[in-house]
């Protein structure tokens, strides 16, 4: 297409405010704010124009520039830009505890709660026995101590910042000694040496990657030294020629140095899972017992609940990190401490916590019910897409996530999807941009829906957006 032809094509152009008296623009501003629509308009112009400028063949004016065309682009822009930034969606991977996802899906006790607390005053810190000022603490302490057989507890607002704040109050300027195998680094490439320096204390490291004994924590420490840390390897593991020291032998070296010993346990679960195929982990009211001084770890991962970082141990340390100035800039509001709370309080019965968080729900349901997931939402597609998807029931395998059982692998039944006049690359993106966003797994040109994290209320909106999908391409050929 010759300039000259172009330059035409772009007066031909409607203005906005010629688009906004438009049926299109009367309606939309029916729907949505006055500048939602405004920049809907002025965005599809803008687009229209870079087409023009960019073709280099020639074409129907009437194919981008006719009202139509401009109406279901300014319909899907203003869709675009008026739907919410954070939005829920469809975890179609099998990685329970996505990080990228939101992590711990909240019990429906946890849920209600929460709503309430939020649209509610409430005693977040008012002692409603002695009508005086309270401790927001108070809400959650007890239930920590009770489940897990802790002196004193407390919350910040995720376990990196729990690490730094008891790093900071027992040993500020002081050396910490970390084995070299677990100086590891968390999500969002935050390492354990970097949170370290942040919180004033010196790391000082000793033996090995793969090999760490007794020895080099006895010959390391000194009067510099003001803590014995344990990091455990919750999201990676150490296989082949390897030895550390546990932490009943770095307590027992401690007590007889007079040196305190803290464990970053990372992703705590109070209920051992061993039994559910589950690799064995130390639960949190075992690290407790070991005579640990402090312990930390993670609310959002393996305990099911909100974004928290919880520190346990013995009151008289616990007392000086609660009065360290920096507790209060890693303080949790109101809606963390309620979530946390109806989530703890679930943990008082075992068979409750188990069937009722959806954590651990998700961690030990039967392959079985999956299967039967599975097949209910194939039977739902095949009778709706055979001629337009191919579709498979396969065996696949779920990962925990969040840092938490590495070497898990939970067997799962998945749908494996391929357009026949797509690409897998195109069907991903358009799951992603729909109005309820499906998340599924690229594997070898396939797309995989694993049902082991999908919920059964969910399957009928993954059909409605296919359905979409499909209607919509229909309507584009």
């Amino acid at each position: 297409m010759r300039n000259q032809e172009k330059k035409s094509l772009l007066r031909r152009l409607p203005q906005v405010d010629e688009l906004l008296r438009a049926e299109v623009g009367s309606e939309l501003q029916k729907e949505y704010p006055r500048r939602i629509v405004v920049e809907a308009i002025q965005r599809t112009l803008e687009d229209t124009r870079e087409r023009v400028l960019a073709s280099n063949s020639s074409f129907q004016p009437e194919e981008i520039l006719g009202t139509p065309y401009l109406s279901e682009r300014i319909r899907e822009q203003a869709r675009s830009l008026n739907r919410r930034s954070l939005c829920p969606l469809i975890n179609a991977t099998g990685v329970i505890l996505h990080t990228n996802l939101g992590r711990a899906l909240l019990a429906e006790e946890a849920r209600e709660d929460l709503s309430e607390i939020a649209t509610r005053y409430c005693n977040l810190e008012f002692d409603l026995d002695q009508g005086v000022r309270g401790n927001r603490y108070s809400h959650v302490e007890e239930l920590l101590c009770r489940l897990t057989g802790a002196e004193s507890a407390v919350v910040v607002n995720n376990n990196a910042g729990a690490v730094l704040l008891t790093l900071n109050t027992l040993a500020s300027g002081k050396e910490v000694i970390v084995s070299r195998g677990e100086l590891v680094e968390i999500g969002g490439s935050f390492r354990i040496p970097e949170v370290m320096r942040g919180s004033g204390a010196l790391l000082l490291e000793v033996g090995t990657t793969n090999k760490t004994h007794l020895k080099d924590y006895q010959q390391a420490i000194s009067e510099k030294t003001g803590l014995l840390l344990k990091v455990h390897r919750s999201n990676f593991q150490m296989l082949g020629f390897t030895s550390e020291v546990s932490l009943t032998e770095l307590v027992e070296l401690g007590r007889e140095k007079g040196i305190p010993v803290m464990e970053d346990l990372g992703s705590g679960c109070l209920i051992e899972l061993s039994s559910y195929g589950l690799p064995g982990e130390p639960t949190v009211p075992e690290i407790v017992k070991s005579g640990v001084e402090v312990v930390s770890f993670s609310g959002d991962k393996l305990l099911g609940g909100p974004q928290a970082g919880i520190i346990l141990g013995r009151k008289e340390s616990l007392d000086r990190i609660k009065a360290n100035p920096i507790h209060r800039a890693l303080r949790i509001d109101k809606l963390t401490l309620s979530a946390l709370e109806s989530t703890l309080r679930l943990y008082l019965d075992k068979e409750t916590a188990l069937n009722k968080i959806p954590t651990l729900r998700l961690l030990t349901t039967p392959l079985n019910v999956i299967h039967q997931r599975a097949k209910r939402l194939l039977r739902r597609l095949k009778k709706k897409f055979s001629s337009l998807l191919e579709i498979e029931l396969v065996d696949t395998l779920s990962q925990v996530g969040g840092g938490a059982f590495p070497s898990a692998n939970l067997p799962s039944k998945a749908l494996v999807l391929k357009p026949r006049d797509l690409s897998v690359e195109e069907l991903d993106r358009r799951l992603r941009g729909s109005d309820v966003p499906v998340i599924g797994r690229l594997s070898e040109d396939r797309l995989l829906l694993d049902l082991r994290t999908v919920q059964d209320n969910e399957l009928k909106s993954i059909e409605k957006t296919l359905e979409s999908i499909f209607l919509m391409e229909d309507s584009r050929g």
